[in-house]
């Protein structure tokens, strides 16, 4: 074998060990989500656009809970109970409410993991569930509305419920 050939097949398998760490790496900085961005976004829009901050990673979430007061935590998802009743109780609540959380905020199942999950780790013992309605107290989880208490109800049910839980904690 040429000098030639031999340093022609060492570049062929550099070519092709690069292009799988190229291929690698990419894959590492792009992250996957469980929905396409162009269902999610308006259906996060219903609730960034009345005031509710977005939750997307970890720190944000840690960060958000340890503030003192009052935190209202919409786990939000693309279902159709989280449309039809979900939002639309949580918008009615916090407008008709005399007392408010401190603090309105929201993470997207499927598509904030990062977020989503870390809220899932203050709601223990409760399973995951999404949609759902956490509010914490001065870090504590106070009151949690699991899906099944989300599917079939009114979105008017829910709002009353929720007004109820400011009631008792919010000032």
């Amino acid at each position: 074998m040429t000098v030639l050939k031999i340093i022609n097949r060492h570049y062929v398998c550099f070519k092709e060990r690069m292009k799988s760490v190229e291929t690698s790496i990419f894959a590492a900085e792009k992250q996957t989500f469980m929905y396409p961005a162009e269902i999610v976004l308006p259906m996060k829009a219903e609730l960034t656009d009345n005031g509710f901050d977005e939750m997307t990673n970890r720190e944000e979430v840690e960060s958000t809970l340890q503030k003192s007061g009052t935190t209202l935590v919409v786990i939000n998802s693309v279902c159709g109970c989280a449309a039809g009743t979900c939002r639309p109780g949580v918008l009615m609540a916090v407008k008709n409410a005399t007392k408010r959380p401190d603090q309105l905020t929201t993470a997207f199942a499927g598509f904030d993991t990062e977020a989503v999950n870390a809220v899932r780790s203050h709601l223990l013992p409760y399973p995951p569930s999404s949609p759902a309605i956490a509010l914490f107290k001065d870090g504590q989880l106070v009151s949690m509305v699991e899906r099944h208490q989300i599917e079939g109800r009114p979105a008017q049910v829910i709002a009353q419920h929720l007004i109820s839980v400011f009631n008792e904690h919010c000032n």
